[in-house]
């Protein structure tokens, strides 16, 4: 945990993470270290649920083999001294299978833990281990922000706290902000890329199996203070980027309480589209080294930039492609927001 976060993602989810070496697969697994995660499937559903649809995401993705990292480590059930997940034995058919077999995050809250286990059991002896692994094995600390901590303009409510440096990165970025200060601006990403982003952390794909654009700036993490850049790179078609007007928005949340809130007083917990968009807002380090190409910022170093918010868009939901984070308005809301994590530059 890190000491300068906001107070509010104390009562998120930080689950251990996964070596992969066989033996500790076998320790983490059979020793109870996931006992918690029955408490996680009941409070943290949609934190679940994305987790679960970007692994889904980065499987069906032709670049599978090179973007669906960490493949599973997953102890057999049925035989505690073997693997049935195992990286050096990739079985993307069979991964799919126990996705598949998945009980849906909705039914999940509906029914006891060990009740729903045994139905997943029944389904596929490997599914909940998968899911399992796949809350397990993410290093990110990921949790919903409750409504008064969302940012109002990125017109949607599924809105995060996206912590994704380790504690080591995160010093060498606060020390760097110190020097030079900070700001903010946007990363797009494919959702099939965030299964291995939120376990590896943002990586430099330039010049790397990872690129899936051109480097044409030069090797580094790309960035844009304009939300219509990186909208684009996240695959949100450009006619859909618009803004919502505020009649609108509250329809539509209207409906979504109507439709998925039939326990007494409960929010909308549910990603219900397997068609998702997202975009990353970052704060960056404004060094000398931030190479700024128009609208277009290259950091080199992966140090220097950190996650901070992660927004997800299902089918109809559009976002505001007008968003410029150097915009004062704009600006002074992203530091309220994250609160004491003030970014100066």
């Amino acid at each position: 945990m890190l000491n300068s976060t906001p107070s509010f993602i104390d009562s998120g989810i930080l689950l251990p993470t996964v070596c992969e070496r066989e033996l500790c697969v076998f320790a983490f697994q059979t020793l109870g270290v996931m006992n918690e995660a029955a408490d996680e499937i009941a409070t943290g559903a949609q934190v679940v649920d994305l987790l679960v649809s970007m692994c889904r995401s980065a499987l069906e993705s032709p670049r599978k083999v090179v973007i669906f990292e960490p493949y599973p480590s997953v102890v057999d059930p049925n035989d505690p001294q073997t693997l049935a997940f195992n990286p050096r034995k990739k079985d993307y058919d069979r991964v799919m299978r126990a996705l598949d077999s998945l009980t849906s995050i909705r039914e999940m809250t509906q029914a006891p833990y060990l009740e729903i286990k045994k139905q997943m059991d029944k389904h596929d002896p490997l599914a909940h281990p998968l899911l399992q692994w796949v809350i397990s094995s993410n290093r990110s600390h990921i949790v919903k922000l409750p409504v008064p901590r969302q940012l109002k303009f990125m017109h949607t409510p599924h809105q995060f706290l996206l912590l994704s440096s380790p504690p080591a990165k995160e010093s060498n970025f606060r020390a760097a902000k110190n020097l030079f200060g900070s700001t903010f601006a946007f990363h797009g990403s494919h959702i099939e890329n965030w299964h291995s982003i939120l376990r590896n952390g943002l990586v430099v794909a330039s010049n790397t199996r990872l690129q899936l654009h051109g480097a044409i700036y030069g090797n580094g993490i790309y960035l844009s203070p304009l939300s219509s850049i990186s909208f684009g790179y996240s695959g949100m078609n450009k006619r859909q980027q618009k803004v919502i007007s505020k009649d609108e928005m509250a329809a539509s949340s209207k409906t979504n309480i109507n439709l998925q809130s039939q326990k007494k007083g409960q929010q909308p917990q549910f990603l219900q589209s397997r068609n998702l968009k997202c975009i990353a807002l970052c704060e960056v380090i404004t060094s000398p080294e931030l190479h700024k190409h128009g609208d277009i910022w290259v950091v080199p170093s992966t140090d220097h930039v950190c996650t901070r918010f992660f927004f997800v868009y299902e089918d109809g939901q559009v976002g505001d492609s007008s968003l410029n984070t150097q915009d004062n308005c704009i600006h002074r809301e992203i530091l309220r927001v994250i609160g004491n994590q003030t970014a100066t530059g």
